[in-house]
């Protein structure tokens, strides 16, 4: 996707354009390739692809450095929080020598770009928070709009962006509410307090996300494979699309050859092919679908329904113009099958008829006869292509022919549901526009359609964005994985080489290190669990043991949410998971683990005398190191490639690092 930015070629994805190869990398990538001399040539089919002549240095070393910067971020952020050096080393130890941040961060992959904001977000917080008593000084104006603009950043990547969104949400609700307390502040300071935030938080983020956008439509000004998930209207804004600058017969004509769009969001064309329903569902008739792509598929042969339009083809036949309120059929041209509903239940939606396709050239049934209304217009009135919004209905049953918006199984080739609704209601799901047009015997007429404003552009980009991200399913044989494979480690993904001779890269995170992660999420409920215990039952404590539970609360808290709001919502998706999703999270969890074994080390050593406590402290903390260092040396193979034999024969190097037989190297 980076390279169709680099040649101007608008395409569709799930993701926001900041990123954009897979999505995000799309702009920065696609910026990062042009400045380093990539063409867009490279067809990046599948992974192990030779690049050839190709300069795909640029792209990979832009993502390698914003995967580096997650380091000095996290060390940072921690040192800010906890005020201890050890811990904040321990945080950035974990995240140099964990093998999955290195093989994520190597490629040309948007996670790295995503992580970087999310860090650089965390980080300007924590920074803001630290200015709290000189509220209005410059230094806290820069974190406060440093963390709107990361915001924005993060957010343009990918819609996983709006969990640190939440996160900086909740710290600045907390933040408000404590200054509402605080009764040496007028009311005027509080009011310029929540207008600073507003605008650095919500306004200024909004603005730069709006603005990545503007970017998007202004170099994505060509036509490619994304057209059909959008309206006419967008199309028509595309150099090379057939809606731009369109010439068509301006009337709807009987003999002519039309394709029919769905009105709602990402609704497809109107689509039939030779394959019919499987047995069991509904009649064994021709299927009727919609479908997103252009195809000749899509064609249909508009016809009297009572007499046969050889006549409108016939040169010196006159034309007759189809009408509001006239009764119709429609002919798929390619098959020569009437569009047919009937009383049978349609395959996904329930209490909806079945759409078919029926009859033997073009000679059917009472059940292909449909009466063509458009909206708002009065009867005997011509219907206009494109801007004519068109309502078909049964003329046996009463229903209206409609997109439903569900995917179909692999027998419907997941395409989408059409269906006929006996539920009459004036929704887009309902509604068609006339799109393709052709009749040689009528004149064409430059229709400069309606070209849609930027806020409707927006709007509809998100609402097909939502559409296709929500509607992902898995790949034949794909390796999808569950919410709580993660945080274990349970199962990686393999990134490239599938025989003896290639590097095999896998990325898994270094085991370590993230069962250590595991461990310490435990181990933090428990400490923080008897700190808030102790506090409640009036415990005496000494100064620096008081000072360590505000940290463990207070510092480690906000991690452990920002952990919590970045995992827990993927157990409520719908949309197909993988391992690289847990990544955001991961980061949290290094942080925490940093933070909460400084701290237990901390305690322990207070507990102890002077020299002892020290010397506990300080080889506590050597040997987590040497732990984590170790593991690394250990596993580095899955980052940096593996040769030889797979791990299960005895004789490969890294037989015995196959500690679960999930893992797949």
């Amino acid at each position: 996707m980076g390279s169709y930015y680099i040649n101007r070629t608008f395409f569709f994805d799930v993701h926001p354009p900041l990123g954009k190869v897979n999505s995000s990398h799309q702009m920065l990538i696609g910026l990062a390739g042009y400045l380093s001399g990539y063409d867009g040539t490279f067809p990046f089919q599948k992974p192990g692809d030779r690049y050839e002549h190709h300069n795909y240095i640029g792209m990979r070393g832009f993502c390698a450095f914003l995967g580096s910067c997650l380091v000095p971020f996290a060390y940072l952020t921690v040192l800010e929080l906890s005020k201890s050096l050890s811990a904040a080393l321990l945080a950035a130890s974990i995240l140099i020598f964990d093998t999955g941040c290195i093989t994520l961060s190597q490629y040309i992959l948007l996670d790295p770009i995503l992580m970087f904001f999310l860090m650089g977000a965390v980080l300007s917080m924590v920074k803001y928070n630290s200015y709290a008593d000189r509220p209005f000084s410059a230094p806290w104006w820069f974190w406060l709009s440093l963390t709107g603009v990361n915001l924005a950043g993060a957010i343009g990547v990918k819609f996983v962006g709006l969990f640190v969104v939440l996160l900086v949400g909740l710290n600045t609700v907390y933040d408000l509410w404590e200054l509402l307390g605080d009764l040496s502040l007028s009311l005027v300071t509080l009011g310029k307090h929540l207008l600073a935030r507003v605008f650095c938080l919500i306004l200024l983020p909004l603005a730069l996300y709006t603005a990545q956008f503007a970017v998007h439509f202004a170099v994505l000004n060509k036509s490619g494979p994304g057209d059909g998930f959008f309206s006419s209207a967008f199309q028509s804004r595309l150099i090379g699309n057939n809606l731009h600058n369109v010439s068509v017969p301006e009337h709807l004509a009987y003999g002519s050859v039309i394709t029919m769009k769905n009105l709602r969001m990402a609704g497809g064309y109107l689509h039939s092919h030779w394959h019919l329903y499987p047995e069991g569902v509904g009649a064994r008739q021709q299927q009727v679908t919609a479908y997103l792509h252009k195809d000749l598929n899509n064609l249909w042969v508009i016809k009297k329904h009572d007499s046969n339009t050889a006549d409108h083809l016939d040169p010196s036949h006159y034309v007759e113009f189809v009408r509001h309120g006239d009764v119709i059929r429609l002919e798929h041209k390619e098959t020569s099958r009437n569009l047919h509903s009937h009383q049978h239940e349609a395959p996904m939606t329930r209490k909806h008829f079945q759409v078919t396709g029926y009859g033997i050239n073009g000679t059917g049934d009472a059940n292909d006869f449909w009466r063509i209304e458009v909206v708002g217009m009065k009867a005997g009135k011509r219907i206009k292509v494109l801007r004519s919004q068109i309502r078909l209905t049964h003329l046996a049953t009463g229903c209206i022919l409609g997109s439903s918006g569900k995917t179909l199984p692999k027998w419907g080739w997941e395409q989408v549901e059409v269906t006929c609704t006996p539920y009459v209601k004036e929704t887009p799901n309902a509604l068609w526009n006339v799109e393709d047009h052709i009749n040689p015997k009528l004149p064409n007429i430059s229709l400069d359609v309606l070209k849609p404003s930027f806020p409707e552009i927006l709007l509809e980009s998100h609402m097909v964005m939502i559409r296709g991200n929500s509607g992902l399913k898995p790949k034949e044989n794909e390796v999808t994985s569950k919410p709580w494979h993660w945080p274990i480690n349970y199962q990686g993904l393999r990134f490239s080489g599938v025989n003896e001779t290639d590097f095999r890269v896998y990325l898994l995170g270094n085991p370590v290190v993230w069962w250590l992660n595991l461990v310490t999420i435990g181990l933090y409920l428990l400490m923080a669990t008897c700190a808030i215990v102790a506090m409640k039952r009036g415990v005496q404590l000494t100064a620096e043991l008081k000072e360590l539970s505000e940290v463990l609360l207070h510092s480690g808290g906000k991690i452990m949410l920002g952990w919590l709001l970045h995992y827990l919502p993927f157990f409520m998706m719908g949309r197909v998971l993988y391992f690289h999703h847990y990544f955001p999270a991961m980061l949290f969890s290094s942080m925490l683990t940093g933070i909460t074994w400084d701290t237990l080390l901390k305690f322990c050593a207070g507990c102890l005398s002077c020299s002892l406590g020290r010397r506990v402290y300080t080889y506590g903390t050597l040997a987590l190191m040497l732990l984590i260092v170790y593991s690394f040396y250990l596993f580095h193979p899955l980052s940096y490639g593996m040769v030889g034999p797979m791990a299960s024969d005895p004789n490969s190097p890294m037989a015995g690092l196959r500690w679960l037989e999930s893992w797949e190297f």
